[in-house]
């Protein structure tokens, strides 16, 4: 079978990062990030779409610098249970700390979701990227990045071992013999290793799905190790095409190199479409929303999000880039690390660098239906990603994907024109994990 895209829709509400003028349009609600009906809304549009996921994002710290839709919004998981009540076949991933959660409790609440929605759960494991998350948790520092990477591998797999703790027929509930649980079928975890100390059993059983599929997000070293050995999905940076190429081979080549099929790890990179009735008409509104977005004071905020939430007000802001890697240690370390060598290679002053953020978010996918379609065929077919996490300003912006470029990538056989399965897994092509109590674990996990 011919490979097929897989299309997420990323919902950013009143506004994401870079998107600093959307919160004003007129056609976006000020109350959207907050608001269930939006991505109730949202994610039947995708599902009527065929995409195979709504994501959410999330962070736990803000200060009043921060992207509109970061200041005031729902929790992801809660958020994701009300919308699972509202679909059918969407997956439902959210973002949530293996910094600051316990695996228990997490794995608990991804379990309920993935019963909730019939098998379409997913869980994106982050690190945390924003350092003022310890003190909301009675931490003094944000962890190194060498101990959040290694509680992020022991935390996925205490949760796998806490998700396998029923055998898929532990219930017989036979009324007739009076056994509803046969307990020979019940498995206590008894984990104990360098960050965790978890005896279990989970009081919930596997959902249709068996586990939430595992996502992850990160460009580090640790992080594309990590996504090798445990990830089933990643969001990644994208950037040129030579980039997302080089981290799409690196990805699955650290996955095979763990014992797993590389096939089953699925990539996917951010894409914000610009997309309207012309080539022309497309490239005027990617610069009316360059514009629009273009607040320099929220650009030099935005850049100090790299480096620990630092106030770069503090320095001459034409004067050369200021010596702050060190700052990057515990918060966005390798996209800082790009931005510090880039400022020196090229001498640039602190100005410059802030004015560049925006430019470096700005899409490949701009044009006509047609020239939208040829591009994400270019980028797919040249082994860049296996699928796209899609950002839109409005509605309408979905609409004009929706309507103009998925019929083309249906017609040309790279998109499903109906979904294969009811569950997550089964619409990204992932196989139900081996429950470890009835068959050996594959390797990775």
């Amino acid at each position: 079978m011919s490979r097929t895209i897989h299309l997420a829709l990323h919902p950013y509400g009143v506004g994401g990062p870079g998107q600093h003028g959307l919160w004003k349009d007129p056609r976006v609600a000020k109350n959207a990030s907050i608001d269930i009906g939006y991505y109730i809304r949202q994610a039947q549009a995708a599902e009527h779409a065929l995409f195979d996921a709504l994501f959410v994002v999330d962070s736990q710290f803000i200060n009043a610098t921060y992207p509109a839709h970061y200041l005031n919004r729902l929790e992801p998981l809660t958020l994701l249970s009300a919308v699972a009540t509202h679909t059918r076949h969407i997956g439902l991933v959210g973002t949530a700390s293996s910094t600051y959660n316990s695996p228990f409790n997490l794995a608990r609440r991804f379990a309920s979701l993935d019963h909730i929605s019939g098998g379409r759960a997913g869980w994106n494991v982050v690190t945390s990227f924003d350092t003022g998350t310890s003190r909301n948790y009675g931490f003094d520092e944000h962890l190194d990045y060498a101990t959040r990477y290694g509680r992020a591998l022991e935390f996925v797999q205490v949760a796998r071992g806490l998700w396998d703790s029923y055998e898929d027929d532990a219930f017989p509930a036979d009324v007739a013999g009076n056994v509803f649980l046969d307990p020979a079928k019940l498995h206590e975890l008894n984990h104990v290793g360098e960050h965790f100390t978890v005896a279990g059993p989970l009081n919930l059983s596997r959902s249709p799905q068996g586990q939430p599929v595992i996502f992850q997000a990160g460009v580090s070293e640790e992080g594309r190790d990590l996504a090798a050995r445990v990830a089933e999905g990643i969001y990644a940076p994208g950037g040129t095409l030579e980039q997302a190429r080089e981290y799409y081979a690196d990805i699955k080549r650290r996955t095979a190199s763990y014992g797993r099929d590389p096939d089953h790890i699925k990539i996917f990179i951010h894409g914000g479409p610009v997309v309207a009735a012309t080539d022309g008409e497309a490239r005027r509104r990617e610069r009316e929303i360059f514009e629009e977005d273009n607040d320099f004071d929220r650009n030099l905020a935005l850049l100090g999000r790299s480096f620990g939430a630092y106030d770069f007000r503090a320095h001459d802001l034409d004067a050369p880039f200021p010596d702050v890697a060190h700052l990057a240690e515990k918060g966005g370390r390798t996209g800082a690390a790009r931005i510090v060598e880039r400022a020196r290679a090229e001498e640039l002053t602190l100005r410059q660098v802030a004015e560049s953020v925006a430019q470096f978010r700005r899409s490949p996918f701009v044009g006509a239906p047609g020239t939208v379609a040829d591009t994400i065929e270019r980028w797919f077919a040249a082994g860049a990603f296996d699928g796209i996490n899609l950002a839109f300003r409005t509605d309408d912006d979905l609409g004009l994907f929706v309507d103009g470029v998925v019929p083309i990538l249906q017609g040309r056989g790279l998109f499903r024109t109906e979904y294969a399965a009811d569950t997550l897994r089964g619409n990204l092509g992932l196989p139900v994990p081996a429950n470890r109590h009835t068959e050996p674990v594959s390797a990775g996990v």
